[in-house]
Formats: C-alpha cells, structure tokens, sequence
C-alpha cells in the first residue's frame, strides 16, 4: 500500500548532521507512527514519505523550516528546576544539557543555559532548530486508517497514541 492521505504510517529514521554526526535515531527501538495527511509530523519528512511503499528506504535533506524550526531569538526563559525532567532521572542541571519541560502545547525539549539555587534558564528553541538535516527513513508500514484513527487526527496503537 502506497503512503497517502489517512494511512498510518510506521517508519524508522536516523537524523544525522550534514557532516554524518548522528544526532538521533529509533533504529534500535519500536517504529514511529502516524496518521498521515493530518499535520502529525515534521512537514519535509511528511512530504518526503509521500508516495512511498513498504520497504522503501532513502536519505532526504531537509532545511529547518520543514523539521524543527528556524531558530527564535529571545527565546529564553526562566522555570522552577523542579520542572525539567530526562530519562535518567537527573537532578543537578548544567548548562548544555538537554530537558524535556511539560508545556500546554505538550512536551517540550529545552536546552539548559544557566543554573541557579531553584530556578534554571532555558532556551526555548528546539535543539536542532536552525540546522539542516539528514534523514534516513525506512517505510517499515503502511495501512489503511480506522474511522476512529480519522476522527481523533492520530494513529491508534504501536508508536502511535494510546487511549
């Protein structure tokens, strides 16, 4: 099945900086799914996957305005400490390391600047925002979106979102 709009869509990727240094990947790890069509995912890689089949597997380069952003300035701001979290647990921050922050608009990745006693500023910017990006992507499926898929907007189960 050919990936359009409202298949879901499973895909694994490696992201790597124009010079190889890779940066992120899930090759080791469950697919990625999606509802296609329905502004679920980066727009490049959207666009990119368009078309393709079960099995496919190609590198794009893709400008910051089509994955992660152009940088924002005066993107900073100050939170409670208490509010960064990581896989590890973490509980003394430095500048540069790397947070995800609950927000309104759902979990945020931030970048730590400065440290104090209880408050920690953050860059707001994506860490990758502003940088072009190679994307390696492999179709691992493709299927046909459920009638409860297409009125949530999202994808149902594995690398999807559970209810």
């Amino acid at each position: 099945m050919q990936i359009e709009k409202d298949t879901v869509v499973q895909f694994k990727y490696t992201i790597t900086e124009l010079d190889g240094t890779e940066l992120e990947s899930n090759r080791d790890a469950e697919p990625v799914a999606y509802l296609h069509g329905r502004d679920n995912m980066m727009p490049g890689v959207e666009a990119a996957l368009a078309g393709k089949n079960v099995g496919d597997s190609f590198t794009v380069e893709l400008e910051p305005a089509q994955t992660y952003g152009e940088i924002r300035e005066n993107a900073e701001q100050r939170i409670p400490a208490k509010h960064l979290q990581d896989e590890k647990g973490t509980k003394k921050w430095k500048a540069g390391m790397t947070a995800v922050v609950n927000t309104e608009q759902g979990q945020r990745e931030v970048t730590v600047i400065k440290v104090g006693k209880f408050m920690v500023t953050v860059d707001l910017n994506h860490p990758m925002a502003g940088k072009t990006l190679n994307f390696a992507l492999e179709v691992i499926d493709v299927r046909q979106a459920t009638p409860e898929e297409i009125q949530h907007g999202h994808a149902h189960g594995v690398g999807g979102h559970h209810h």
